[in-house]
């Protein structure tokens, strides 16, 4: 069951991709790439929902699936093997539930894209590597879905390789993914090292082991827990390697809510609390977690304050969330984490979604400044789009109040790194969370119009393959934060310790926390409830500041001059012009040189006078009998 659950959608990537193209993009063809790109997928969650009943009938137990041997070497076996167990469980329903939602979505917003039956078979292939990611039972499987999944987004950003910003996107995302890789391989080369195995229920019983008086691993913790990080920060989008996920806006829409949502950049989060063994012994690597997660969350939240794109505004959303679970994962609190990922995924998912049918019914518009008035002209959008832009604000009861308010009770008060100043620095971020999203409803939905007559007189509700999709998000939205995965996931995942202390302000905090999402409410419909005056006020007068959030504190350049044009500068003058054509083509072209001008002497011999051969020949009997008698 595990291994056709993992192998669904890749059987749809093959179908699509040979079938697609010449069935052509007429209705038939539209039809057979709708069935299989959205059914296989819809089947593949039907599969987890079994398997998640399965592991419950079994009291539990992990499942274990060996699909077969990949290698032997030596005394090692390497196995393709499955693993499903309460986590396995939790990510795979929302990996193929929310991506089941996307994949029909996207029937209605690609209909008309001439390249219909290749997006499905990208869409496939990128959920098979992430169901490989999510169910491989060791580090080396989890690590080919790891690396598939950094292809197929590579593929899915720059889906409309035609415009060069797309293009240029992918390849950036593709290359910065393959930094945070080296330090993953180095990790898991340092493990099996030490430990002879990759799989990663054996890794946290040793170093689990090793903590109660076993023996001990032969590798640091905090080492091993550091270079998995810098994996985790590549894929997740954590500082310094952020810089690839909202240039990744340059895809389709349902690409974005794919890989922003529920999938790709909750990767790092999850190998973290898979290889949470290694991380409770590993103090170093996990307050390193929490002060590179909690940074990232304010950073991105700044950016997103000023940003008029409104995919890029719910890309450094993204990013801040991000920065939310790891600061979760860095104080311990492993199954909060994964609350918040699941949450995340069905607001995100609705918010980008509902993004993208913004910019259906504007006929491309993207831009905020643009918009307006647009709530009364596609209502479920709005509704929908209210719903999530609520839950991610933090505003009881909806979702993202539950694990958000998780996450900040325990970075305040956890006994395995919880600290004050993390919950300021995280209580500022839900502030300016709050405010930035509803920022973005206002101006979008909200107020008078700031569209063209012409894009105002298109504007239209989106087909029920979109909407039907956004409502039921909406509902996960808003009812969602009732499941309790934190205690689902405690037998697997426990929740650390309390400062005793410190866990008597836990109702002051979850006040505070309401306060600040409605001040984030309140402050932007101060700034944008009568137009935007105030907001271009505020702009003129901190003119400086907002070059800086506008321009992301110039990160980009700051690489480009630190190391983008290094690196062009040896690639040029070190490795083309000495390397290539002064040592590789001048040798070559010496060479040639050299047997050109022998082959000149020697043709000039060939003159066809019969006297010069005969000199030649009395000269050559001369040396020999010269040799000859020097001989005797």
């Amino acid at each position: 069951m595990l291994t056709t659950i993992v192998l669904l959608p890749l059987l749809g990537f093959l179908l699509n991709g040979v079938f697609a193209t010449r069935l052509g993009g007429n209705l038939v063809g539209k039809r057979f790439v709708t069935v299989v790109g959205c059914g296989l997928p819809l089947i593949a969650f039907g599969l987890s929902v079994k398997a998640f009943f399965a592991l419950q009938a079994g009291g539990w137990v992990p499942l274990v699936e060996v699909a077969y041997r990949w290698a032997l070497i030596g005394d090692s076996a390497f196995e393709i093997a499955f693993y499903f167990d309460r986590l396995t469980a939790v990510m795979a329903l929302i990996v193929t539930g929310v991506g089941t939602l996307i994949h029909v979505y996207s029937v209605g917003y690609m209909a008309h894209d001439k390249s219909f039956g290749r997006f499905f078979a990208y869409l496939n292939l990128f959920l098979f590597f992430m169901l490989l990611l999510v169910l491989g039972r060791s580090l080396l499987v989890l690590f080919v879905g790891w690396e598939g999944v950094g292809l197929a987004s590579y593929l899915l950003i720059g889906f409309w390789f035609d415009d060069l910003a797309n293009a240029r996107a992918g390849k950036k995302a593709f290359v910065i993914n393959r930094i945070g890789d080296a330090g993953f391989l180095l990790g898991m080369f340092l493990l099996y090292h030490a430990l002879g195995t990759l799989d990663m229920d054996r890794i946290n019983a040793a170093f689990t082991l090793g903590a109660h008086g076993g023996v001990a691993p032969a590798v640091s913790a905090s080492l091993v827990g550091v270079l998995l990080f810098i994996g985790a920060t590549g894929k997740s989008a954590q500082i310094p390697l952020h810089v690839w996920l909202p240039d990744a806006m340059a895809g389709p829409t349902p690409v974005s809510a794919l890989i922003h949502a529920a999938t790709m950049v909750t990767a790092g989060v999850y190998l973290v609390a898979r290889m949470s063994g290694v991380y409770l012994q590993a103090p170093e690597a996990s307050a390193l977690i929490a002060t590179v997660g909690v940074a990232t969350a304010f950073f991105a939240a700044t950016i997103a304050l000023v940003q008029t794109d409104i995919k890029k505004v719910l890309a450094y959303s993204t990013v801040s969330q991000l920065g939310f679970m790891f600061l979760a994962l860095g104080v311990g609190a492993y199954g909060v984490a994964i609350f918040h990922v699941m949450t995340h995924a069905f607001f995100k998912a609705c918010l980008f979604l509902g993004a993208g049918s913004v910019i259906h019914a504007l006929g491309g518009e993207q831009d905020m400044r643009k918009m307006g008035g647009l709530a009364k002209r596609i209502p479920i959008t709005f509704v929908t789009f209210a719903v999530a832009t609520t839950a991610i604000a933090g505003i009881p009861p909806l979702a993202g109040f539950w694990s958000k308010d998780e996450i900040l009770l325990f970075a305040y008060a956890s006994s395995s790194g919880g600290s004050p100043w993390l919950w300021v620095v995280g209580a500022a971020t839900a502030l300016m969370t709050a405010f930035y999203m509803f920022r973005l409803l206002w101006l979008t939905f909200l107020g008078t119009s700031r569209m063209t007559h012409e894009v105002e007189h298109h504007v239209h509700e989106s087909p029920l393959s979109m909407t039907g999709g956004l409502m039921l998000l909406a509902v996960l939205s808003a009812l969602g934060g009732f499941i309790g995965i934190p205690h689902f996931l405690e037998p697997q995942l426990a929740l650390p310790p309390m400062d005793e202390h410190l866990r008597h302000h836990e109702h002051t905090l979850l006040i505070i926390s309401i306060v600040l999402a409605l001040a984030g409410l309140a402050l932007a419909a101060f700034m944008y409830g009568r137009g935007m005056a105030r907001a271009d006020a505020l702009k003129e007068r901190f003119a400086g500041a907002h070059r800086w959030l506008t321009n992301k504190y110039y990160v980009d350049e700051f690489y480009e001059i630190l190391i983008g044009r290094p690196l062009v500068w040896v690639s040029d003058m070190v490795f083309l012009r000495l390397g290539d054509r002064i040592v590789l083509d001048g040798a070559l072209d010496g060479m040639a040189n050299l047997g050109r001008g022998s082959g000149g002497v020697l043709a000039s011999l060939q003159s066809g006078k019969l006297q010069r051969y005969a000199w030649f020949v009395l000269i050559g009997i001369a040396g020999a009998l010269l040799w000859s008698w020097r001989h005797v």
